[in-house]
């Protein structure tokens, strides 16, 4: 009985191999089904930047954090860090800020506003930086600089590149040497004009206030009385002793009556702002590295958060931008 139930399965496997072998046995293809990846895309791009990329398709704006981007690069548009978005707080959205200019990677800020928001806006300010490997000045005048949450602007004015205390400078257009930067105020200038700092321009804090204060780099008065003084000037015990006790950057208008004539004269002459400039205006060292550029606002310019700052150039073009 055994032996015949074994013979009866394998009839059934022998069998079922026949009919296995007749419909295409082992040349029978197995198709076999796999999960597949969104098709990739690939595109170019020109401009500032430039290169190829692969991109997977793109979510809709407003999920998850959001960046802002300039048209031509491989972020989908022209990135104003390196090729990395700049996240913004998810209140602002997505945007793309528009055209790039030639300048940018050429000129850019420091991406802070010191005092923003601040009731004074001569506390509130940005930096704006020319490359040390610039290949030529860049002239920022006529420059805006634009607020993406409220949408104020201020054109970038003209300055002094000298100013002289007491009279009416004329002005002239602001252009940044390669590594030279300026500091753009919102708010009003102490002396009524934009202007570059030179060795003198601490005599100016005697009387006004700035923010970021002035550098304190004036020429010792010790040294100004050996330069300015006259041959006799070691004659003059009193004077020396007065003058050495002086720091850098007061103005003497007063002169004490302790002192001799041709002292009070020295310092009169030669310790202020005016008589400073006269006597080193063409030292080498005389001119400073920094621009100070008043907007002239009388309300601040920035917001203290949620904020897109966007510096544009004559063409109403990108230069640099960035959010906090």
């Amino acid at each position: 009985m055994a032996q015949r139930d074994a013979w009866f399965f394998i009839g059934i496997f022998a069998f079922m191999f026949l009919v296995w072998f007749a419909i295409g046995g082992p040349t029978r293809p197995v198709a076999i089904t796999l999960p597949t990846l969104p098709k990739l895309t690939v595109a170019s791009t020109s401009g500032i930047g430039g290169g190829t990329y692969f991109s997977l398709p793109r979510a809709p704006y407003g999920i998850g954090n959001s960046y802002i981007s300039l048209i031509g690069s491989s972020n989908g548009g022209g990135s104003l860090s390196g090729g990395t978005g700049i996240s913004l707080p998810p209140i602002i959205g997505g945007s793309t800020l528009g055209p790039s200019s030639p300048y940018q990677g050429i000129v850019s800020m420091s991406h802070s506003v010191s005092g923003a928001g601040s009731p004074d806006p001569a506390n509130e300010y940005i930096q704006i930086t020319v490359a040390q490997n610039a290949r030529t000045p860049v002239d920022i005048s006529g420059w805006t600089l634009e607020s993406g949450a409220t949408g104020a602007a201020s054109v970038i004015p003209k300055g002094t590149e000298v100013p002289l205390s007491g009279v009416i400078n004329a002005t002239q257009d602001i252009v940044l040497a390669p590594g030279q930067r300026a500091l753009i105020i919102s708010g009003q200038s102490p002396i009524g004009a934009s202007f570059r700092e030179n060795k003198c321009i601490g005599y100016f804090s005697d009387f006004q206030r700035f923010s970021p204060s002035l550098p304190q780099n004036c020429p010792a008065p010790s040294s100004e009385l050996v330069s300015f003084y006259g041959p006799n000037y070691i004659r003059d015990a009193a004077c020396i002793e007065y003058v050495n006790g002086l720091p850098r950057c007061q103005v003497e208008l007063s002169p004490p009556v302790t002192v001799s004539g041709a002292c009070q004269s020295f310092l009169v002459k030669y310790l202020n702002y005016n008589g400073c400039v006269a006597a080193h205006e063409h030292d080498a060292d005389f001119m400073g590295a920094t621009w100070r550029v008043y907007l002239g606002r009388t309300n601040s310019m920035w917001r203290t958060r949620y904020e897109v700052v966007k510096l544009l150039d004559a063409q109403g073009k990108i230069v640099d931008a960035f959010s906090y």
